[in-house]
């Protein structure tokens, strides 16, 4: 992979990968940004969710789950020392639809921790990641099954 990062003035840039797809990065005012952009580390966590969700839902996919709606979400806290790492992650996959079999999202989250997704397989070398997940019946109110993924 190839990225190539321009300066656009104050803080703002603009990156670019072999897809083509300009990604707009900036900071905000008290580092001298206009706050016109997502953070560099926002990229990063955004990167890992699109990544594990990417390989669950089209293993849910092939696995014809009648999955209605599906949201990931990690929750990342920060250290408070420069360099500002992500010191932990919990990563929570939201799954809605009418009797998602919960084996089947386990089997999707284990794909992805361990053979498919290589952000997380990056980052969890550098920082500890609890896998989590709920499924929600069909009124995406209800929860029906949760726990946790753990490698075995």
């Amino acid at each position: 992979m190839d990225v190539v990062l321009n300066w656009k003035g104050k803080m703002a840039f603009e990156g670019v990968s072999d897809t083509g797809f300009v990604q707009k990065m900036d900071a905000d005012g008290v580092a001298g940004g206009d706050n016109s952009a997502a953070r560099p580390m926002e990229f990063i966590a955004i990167g890992l969710a699109g990544c594990t969700g990417m390989d669950v839902i089209s293993i849910l996919q092939k696995k014809k789950q009648p999955v209605t709606n599906f949201q990931v979400q990690v929750h990342a806290p920060r250290a408070e020392e420069h360099p500002k790492v992500f010191s932990s992650a919990v990563i929570e996959y939201l799954v809605t639809g009418k009797n998602v079999d919960e084996a089947a999202l386990l089997r999707a989250i284990e794909l992805s921790a361990e053979k498919y997704c290589p952000a997380q397989a990056m980052l969890s070398k550098a920082f500890p990641m609890q896998l989590v997940y709920k499924i929600f019946d069909e009124d995406g109110k209800t929860v029906v099954k949760q726990g946790e993924y753990k490698p075995k």
